[in-house]
């Protein structure tokens, strides 16, 4: 490494973000990026450790190491093709990926890990900046034609990885703009559109086709695609989403989170809702029922909707501040995680058990809780008790569910297709990314079942190598 006494001199220095106060009253990214002494300073700490864990947490296995040590120099050309050569969108990774590499990071055993995520963005958007990312289409084409079904961060892995090797590559996607989750499921204060309209403008160029307002199995027959196309890719997520079927469930003003979020990113973009379809937080009382990823997205768009209050509650304990002997380093452990939106404002609570729902004129007035205090067996198994007599009520006016999702939506394209479904409801694909059905594949989350970012992208990348030795043969 450049500095190999640099993770004695530097410390970790935390993402910067606008000031609370100003990012609340608009949608713009909530990050600021760092300047270029700051990026080589925080690239100095990485300590060439000799075994590097965060390349192996890594699901794309990031050159990590390495891209740190030409960051450090100030080789930025360098930077981005290593970094290119396992991540396809490293823009959208460095932004909202978990960063499980720096929980693996050698530095972290008793020291702050190096910064990653953030390194890995200040290379990708030093490359655009300084013009080394450019439209490269392949100098030949085998003649073969490969269909990708949904845009999201898989199919857009799977279809750049097919294109690069010379395969004809046509993605269709539901909505009216290519991006899956990306595009619809994440606020712009973490993803602005822009950096997905970038990237899809290159994949354009290097001759991928686009196809959007396209839902597979129902605008386009499932018999066409299969003889339209040398192979299929089923990239179209898990969608499905997991319900808290309690008492009162029907009343007006309880949504899902997903579906919450992307009318919320319709809005931005300018679309109109009639007054009866609209889902608004506006002066409203807000509760957010579990947390993740996707319930903190809800918290901060509720926060720029200008909610009087929101209350994010969770079934489970509150997680440790830091790691517990059961999740020693390198695991990726679970602790205790504030996000920018939480940052913002908003009341957390843990141990929390949703009775029923109670409401006034069919619409949501209050939830009926208890607390709930966690055990576990003879076996190790955990056990869940009510507490008795800590029953209270929570009042809301929207309550967003964000529990997750449950498998891939089955109507229309995996029934026509027939693929055969693993226990969980998924589509079943072998180790060769292979569905039941001849010529055809799944990736991401409709093949593994809801994860991260970082995952799909992987899945993407495997999948087409897969799918190409298949055309191949």
């Amino acid at each position: 490494m450049g500095d190999i006494r640099g993770f004695l001199k530097i410390k970790r220095e935390k993402a910067q973000y606008r000031p609370v106060c100003e990012r609340v009253k608009d949608y713009s990214e909530v990050s600021l990026l760092r300047n270029e002494d700051k990026s080589k300073e925080q690239a100095s700490r990485c300590m060439d450790c000799g075994t590097p864990f965060c390349h192996w947490a890594c699901p794309v296995g990031n050159y990590i190491p390495e891209w740190n040590d030409y960051m450090f120099h100030g080789q930025w050309q360098k930077a981005i093709d290593l970094l290119q050569a396992s991540n396809n969108f490293p823009e959208i990774t460095g932004r909202i990926c978990p960063a499980i590499c720096e929980y693996a990071c050698v530095l972290g055993v008793n020291d702050d890990p190096v910064t990653i995520r953030e390194n890995e963005l200040d290379i990708i958007e030093n490359a655009f900046k300084a013009g080394y990312i450019k439209p490269k289409p392949p100098k030949k084409r085998t003649g073969k034609i490969v269909a990708v079904v949904g845009s999201g961060p898989a199919g857009l892995a799977c279809a750049d990885e097919l294109n690069k090797l010379g395969h004809k590559v046509v993605v269709f996607e539901r909505d009216d703009y290519v991006g899956g989750i990306l595009r619809y499921g994440i606020p712009d204060f973490k993803l602005e559109k822009k950096i997905i309209e970038r990237r899809v403008s290159i994949l354009e160029k290097e001759g991928i086709k686009f196809i959007v307002n396209t839902d597979v199995g129902i605008d386009f027959p499932a018999g066409k695609l299969i003889k339209d196309f040398d192979a299929v890719c089923l990239a179209g997520g898990s969608r499905k989403p997991r319900d808290l079927q309690i008492e009162g469930r029907h009343l007006k003003g309880i949504h899902f989170a997903m579906e919450y979020l992307i009318q919320a990113n319709k809005q931005v973009l300018g679309r109109k809702f009639n007054q009866e379809d609209l889902i608004d937080a506006r002066g409203k009382r807000v509760v957010v029922i579990v947390g993740g990823d996707t319930g903190s997205d809800c918290v901060g768009t509720a926060h720029r909707q200008g909610a009087s209050c929101v209350v994010q509650i969770e079934l489970l304990p509150k997680p440790a501040q830091c790691r517990s002997c059961e999740q020693p380093w390198p695991k990726y452990p679970v602790i205790l995680k504030t996000s920018s939106s939480h940052e913002e404002g908003g009341e957390r609570q843990w141990s929390i058990s949703t009775k029923k729902f109670l409401g006034e004129n069919s619409k949501i007035r209050k939830l009926s809780c208890v607390r709930v205090e966690f055990s576990k067996d003879a076996l190790g198994a955990s056990l869940v008790k009510d507490v008795p007599g800590s029953e209270f009520e929570i009042e809301a006016d929207l309550v967003l569910l964000a529990l997750g999702f449950l498998h891939p939506e089955k109507k229309g394209l995996l029934e026509q297709l027939g693929v055969e479904l693993d226990a969980r409801g998924n589509v079943k694909a072998g180790f060769d990314y292979a569905t039941t059905v001849k010529k055809v594949f799944s990736c991401g989350d409709m093949r593994r079942g809801q994860s991260l970012v970082v995952w799909a992208i992987s899945e993407g990348r495997q999948a087409a190598c897969q799918i190409d030795k298949f055309l191949s043969k």
